[in-house]
């Protein structure tokens, strides 16, 4: 892929992976909605992703909110932190002497869970880097807020290979402007369009149909 045009937005893949519909209510529709959870992660990355938090301790480089993208995947971003390491089978850096090891670093709100949605986010970033730089990575690390804790994810080739899966439905659905149908399940309790989705009520239209709907009956 080479237009930008016709890249998605990175922070999709975590949203698909979660709920195929609120990633399309959400990037087709233009939907959304706050709630206590989106604000708080918020917070917590508009700290990550400030960028004139530049730090270096040791032989680590610590960047934030660093632009990245991949044409194989169709996709670009901003990761929250990136490690840079120095080592010495690494590779160069702009205006950084040596070799450098990159170490991907995704902030989350809350705390680890069952779902890889939040793992395959962490993978796409990372082959995005590995794109970008010819690097290989073979871990990342999720930070928890709720935990103050990271957790060591390995990014295999299964991971790889559901990222993949992922962007290129992605693309599939964007390009038709297509919103999945989904049963509702008990994690639509946690989403802040829970109230705009409605997915057992909705059947067969979309959340933007439905709005409408409901705004005609009010103005009679």
């Amino acid at each position: 892929m080479d237009s930008e045009d016709e890249f998605l937005a990175l922070s999709g893949i975590q949203h698909f992976a979660f709920c195929k519909r609120q990633w399309a209510l959400i990037h087709i529709e233009q939907t959304w909605q706050e709630n206590l959870l989106t604000v708080q992660g918020d917070l917590m990355h508009d700290r990550a992703h400030d960028e004139s938090l530049r730090e270096r301790r040791g032989d680590t480089l610590i960047i934030r909110g660093l632009a990245v993208r991949s044409a194989s995947l169709g996709l670009m971003g901003k990761c929250d932190i990136v490690e840079f390491h120095q080592d010495e089978k690494g590779h160069s850096l702009y205006r950084e002497d040596g070799l450098w090891r990159d170490v991907p670093v995704e902030y989350k709100r809350g705390r680890s869970k069952a779902s890889d949605a939040d793992r395959m986010q962490l993978c796409a970033q990372a082959m995005c880097l590995e794109e970008m730089f010819g690097s290989d990575i073979p871990v990342g690390y999720l930070f928890y807020g709720e935990t103050r804790s990271r957790e060591m994810v390995e990014l295999g080739a299964s991971l790889r290979d559901r990222v993949q899966e992922a962007a290129a439905e992605m693309h599939r659905l964007y390009a038709r402007r297509h919103t999945p149908n989904v049963k509702r399940h008990p994690a639509c309790r946690s989403c802040s369009l829970v109230d705009l989705c409605l997915p057992g009520k909705i059947g067969q239209a979309s959340a933007v149909a439905y709005i409408a709907a409901r705004l005609g009956e009010e103005s009679l």
